[in-house]
């Protein structure tokens, strides 16, 4: 990527790179998580940074997963639902206790890998 403003460092990028996409989608959940929370109560500018947050690691994951085309494929899904809830007229009709769930799986995934995979 070219170096633009990013919110991330360059090092957080590059271990990005290396990380499996079940820990990637989990992080990015994390962003979502934050972004329904301080939606939802009405703190918009803590929910915007988030939001922020999540389309950058949503564009990261893009970029380590771009020559495989089912994780590509489901990520760009991913974003264009967050997008659509976010900034869209949530023509997907998007429950957020639905949308956290997805992420959430991603993160039940990480915890049930035995440790030696995680190291």
């Amino acid at each position: 990527m070219a170096d633009l403003n990013y919110i991330h460092s360059k090092e957080a990028r590059e271990e990005w790179q290396k990380m499996p996409i079940t820990l990637q989608m989990g992080n990015i959940g994390s962003e979502v998580s934050r972004s329904l929370k301080w939606t939802k109560q009405g703190n918009g500018l803590r929910a915007n940074s988030a939001i922020d947050r999540a389309l950058e690691l949503f564009d990261f994951t893009i970029e380590a997963n771009i020559k495989n085309h089912a994780r590509l494929t489901e990520v760009l899904k991913a974003r264009e639902e967050f997008c659509d809830y976010f900034f869209g007229n949530n023509s997907y009709h998007t429950d957020p206790a639905k949308m956290q769930k997805y992420y959430d799986g991603f993160v039940m995934i990480e915890r049930l890998k035995p440790i030696s995979q995680k190291i």
